[in-house]
Order: structure tokens, then C-alpha cells, then sequence
């Protein structure tokens, strides 16, 4: 399960952004990190927590970490959403191939076709520190738990 990670080195990954810049877990080395996975763009809970995200995203900053979101939506997908919300951070887009990125964090939802609702944070050097969930993908993670692990580095 995901929680299994934590201690061990975040696995890699190379995605395109809404930008379609290419984004690798090595390029977020040297800073902590969010990596927040997200169920499916443009629907109300994942828009919701997605909007708290940016609204906060200078109290995130001030810990000295960087935010990334990965979906399963396509590039075009993501890039929509981000133009229409005003995102501020890579959206990576986990599409093809389907979801591979987010099975090798244990969070693939196979009945949906979906992430499940994790967070990892990461150190500086790629260590998963704290795993942040929902039970359900109806409820939303809330930024004050991410500030408080990242307080915690």
C-alpha cells in the first residue's frame, strides 16, 4: 500500500505538464515536495481541493516546498483546467501509460481508472516522509495537513 513508501526513495517518474514540459522526480530534488494526486479534473472535490491549493500556495512555499498534482487526465485535459482555474503549479498528466506512475505509488484506483486521493511528501532528496489520504474520493485532503507534515522536515 502507499503508507509502505514512506522511508523509501519516491518512485520515478517522467511526465508532461499542461505545458508539455517534460517534469521528472529528479527535478524536484534540492526542495521538499507535494506530490498530489488527483481523481479527475473539472469535477467539484478534486476542483475544490485544487483551488485551496492555489489559494495557499505561498503558505505551501513558505515551508520551502514545491507543489505538483498528477493526474490521469490527458495533457490537453490539464492544461484546460489550469487556464480556467489560474493554476500555479505542473499539473503532470499520468495518461498514457495509463496511470503508471500513480500504480507505482500504490494509489491506482483499477475499478475508476483513477489516482485515489494520496499526497506523498517528499524530503529534498526524494524521501517519502508522510503519506496524506481520504478514505473516499468525496472527501477532500485539506492544505493545513500538508503545511503540518512539511513543518514536520
Amino acid at each position: 500500500m502507499s503508507s509502505d513508501l514512506i522511508g523509501e526513495r519516491a518512485p520515478g517518474f517522467s511526465l508532461r505538464d499542461q505545458d508539455r514540459r517534460v517534469v521528472t522526480l529528479d527535478d524536484l530534488q534540492g526542495a521538499p515536495a507535494l506530490l498530489v494526486f488527483m481523481p479527475l479534473a473539472f469535477t467539484r472535490v478534486c476542483g475544490g481541493e485544487m483551488c485551496e491549493i492555489r489559494d495557499n500556495l505561498e503558505v505551501i512555499a513558505d515551508t520551502g516546498a514545491q507543489t505538483v498534482a498528477i493526474t490521469c487526465d490527458n495533457v490537453p485535459v490539464n492544461a484546460a483546467w489550469a487556464e480556467k482555474e489560474g493554476f500555479g503549479f505542473p499539473i503532470l498528466s499520468d495518461f498514457w501509460p495509463h496511470g503508471e506512475t500513480t500504480r507505482a505509488y500504490g494509489c491506482f484506483n483499477d475499478k475508476l481508472g483513477v489516482p485515489h486521493r494520496f499526497t506523498f511528501v517528499l524530503d529534498e532528496e526524494g524521501i517519502v516522509r508522510d503519506v496524506i489520504s481520504t478514505d473516499s474520493l468525496g472527501e477532500a485532503r485539506k492544505v493545513r495537513s500538508y503545511v503540518d507534515a512539511l513543518s514536520g522536515l
